[in-house]
């Protein structure tokens, strides 16, 4: 039995439909592990649904509320700060409408915890894998990677991934105050500082299924972000956070 701490980080805004399942799916797993929501003011509810479920979870379901749509790159990096505050040892991302299969939280904590670094769920190290997207998303999201892959050097399969594992010695060195891309550019710029501070990054693959209810938050505006970020991000000088 791991005797390690390990949290879900699960953003929110307007999940009212998914978010007590997801939520009771994770707990339903061994491990022990968990749950931060980090909901952005959704005016559907969401928030009450977990405050109820909160009496239930009392010690492992945690709610940090914020008063609007504050964007995906900030709302992961309050619970990075909460978690280290917290003490735990392995932080996971995960969105909270089933498209990353809670199931696979066990493969990546092995992995993460097998390696000094993160571990990735990934739709593309093994073949594309992906369910119930149009083909031009996927495609947008192929492409992307592979740009990624290429301006930066990373050999990483799936560079916009958001489903994730980081030991803490990872976010510990990050300053998170320094992290720049809010989008899903984030995501690019989390994998690709980690990398030039010399922590592993370890892909897992993983199918990706699109969302059964409640509506996508993408947006054209995440990805001109990300292209013009990844070059930037390119000329940047990394260096360890001194604890």
């Amino acid at each position: 039995m791991d005797m390690d701490k390990k949290i879900v980080i699960i953003p929110t805004y307007n999940e009212k439909e998914n978010i007590e399942s997801i939520v009771r799916t994770v707990f339903s797993l061994e491990g022990a592990y968990h749950v931060l929501i980090i909901d952005d003011g959704s005016p559907d509810g969401t928030a009450s649904i977990v405050k109820r479920m909160q009496e239930e979870f009392r010690d492992r379901l945690f709610l940090i509320e914020r008063a609007g749509k504050l964007g995906l790159g900030t709302a992961y990096l309050t619970g990075f700060k909460w978690c280290l505050s917290q003490d735990y040892d392995y932080i996971f991302e995960m969105d909270a409408d089933f498209s990353h299969n809670p199931e696979d939280l066990p493969k990546l904590y092995q992995a993460a915890s097998a390696i000094e670094g993160l571990a990735i769920g990934s739709r593309y190290c093994d073949g594309i894998s992906v369910v119930n997207w149009p083909i031009g998303r996927i495609l947008m999201s192929y492409f992307a990677s592979i740009y990624v892959k290429t301006v930066l050097g990373m050999n990483v399969h799936d560079c916009t991934a958001g489903f994730k594992c980081y030991n803490r010695k990872v976010l510990e060195s990050i300053d998170l105050d320094d992290v720049r891309m809010k989008g899903y550019g984030f995501q690019i710029e989390m994998k690709y500082t980690a990398y030039k501070l010399g922590f592993q990054l370890k892909e897992v693959p993983i199918i990706f299924v699109n969302r059964k209810l409640g509506t996508s938050k993408m947006s054209g505006g995440i990805f001109g972000e990300a292209f013009w970020g990844v070059i930037k991000l390119r000329f940047r000088k990394f260096h360890r956070k001194s604890s």
